[in-house]
């Protein structure tokens, strides 16, 4: 019976320390995600691995109140900003961070650590921090099975970067700042061969600047290129903020013809609309 105790022993261990058992490939109990986000001028990069509540009660068990969580599950979770950036109000230099939480029914502490290469957050030194805050989470009225994290409300400076698990959910508020960059990038633009005249027309529209100087680059433009109806539909959206409704009514019009020429039908409702407009 010892023999075979012991030979037992023995191929458990050499299933367990053999290099080919060791490279099996079989599902990871929480499967790794990674998410990369455009976010003003960079990029976010998330990494984690995804644990399911299986019946469990995650904030006791697997993720208690009170104590640092590696934020998620396996490696600790880490996210990655190529451009400096603004967490809840914090300034956050470029770099990559270990993401950690401090779970709490009535706030969360966020933290950004240093020590991104540790396997869960066993090896958590709080020495190593770079930024601490806190967010209040909120109940969700469905469930979440698998550990969910996700951007939303991306707009061109401010985001959002939510937790999902179980029944709550946490956000992380975003800011960065875009306008100073492109300002200067499109006057070095300006100084090339090549000017940018559609994009750098398009981005004052959009962020309140000079719309006469915006228009004085939509006519710069080569006549050929003006033969499109997305140049006229930008142009018309420029005149019509100008106050210059004829101009815009006309500009849109010729748009909906080489729309219709050029069988594109979402640039011949988009000039429409704009049309719609001036025509009020």
């Amino acid at each position: 019976m010892k023999k075979i105790s012991s030979l037992i022993v023995l191929t458990v261990c050499c299933l367990l320390f053999n290099p080919s058992f060791a490279q099996l490939k079989m599902p990871q109990l929480s499967s790794a995600q990674t998410m990369t986000q455009e976010f003003g001028l960079g990029t976010i990069t998330v990494k984690y691995s995804r644990p399911n509540v299986k019946g469990r009660n995650v904030f006791s068990d697997l993720a208690p109140f009170g104590e640092v969580w590696r934020t998620g599950a396996n490696t600790i979770t880490t996210i990655a900003f190529s451009e400096d950036i603004t967490l809840e109000g914090k300034a956050v230099s470029a770099g990559e961070y270990a993401l950690l939480t401090v779970p709490g029914k009535d706030s969360w502490t966020i933290i950004l650590n240093k020590g991104t290469k540790q396997w869960g957050a066993y090896a958590y030194k709080e020495a190593d921090d770079v930024l601490r805050f806190t967010v209040k989470p909120s109940k969700l009225s469905e469930k979440a099975e698998t550990m969910t994290m996700t951007f939303s409300d991306v707009m061109p400076t401010s985001a959002k970067l939510n937790l999902m698990w179980a029944d709550t959910k946490v956000s992380i508020g975003m800011l960065t700042e875009v306008d100073s960059k492109v300002m200067a990038n499109i006057d070095e633009a300006m100084k090339g061969e090549k000017k940018p005249y559609m994009q750098s027309a398009i981005y004052y529209y959009e962020n309140g600047k000079d719309l006469a100087k915006a228009l004085a680059w939509m006519n710069a433009i080569s006549p050929e290129e003006q033969k499109t109806p997305w140049y006229n539909y930008w142009k018309a959206k420029i005149q019509l903020k100008s106050g210059d409704k004829a101009g815009a009514k006309a500009s849109a019009k010729t748009g909906i013809e080489i729309a219709k020429a050029m069988n594109i039908a979402e640039y011949i409702r988009l000039n429409s609309a704009v049309l719609a407009q001036a025509s009020k």
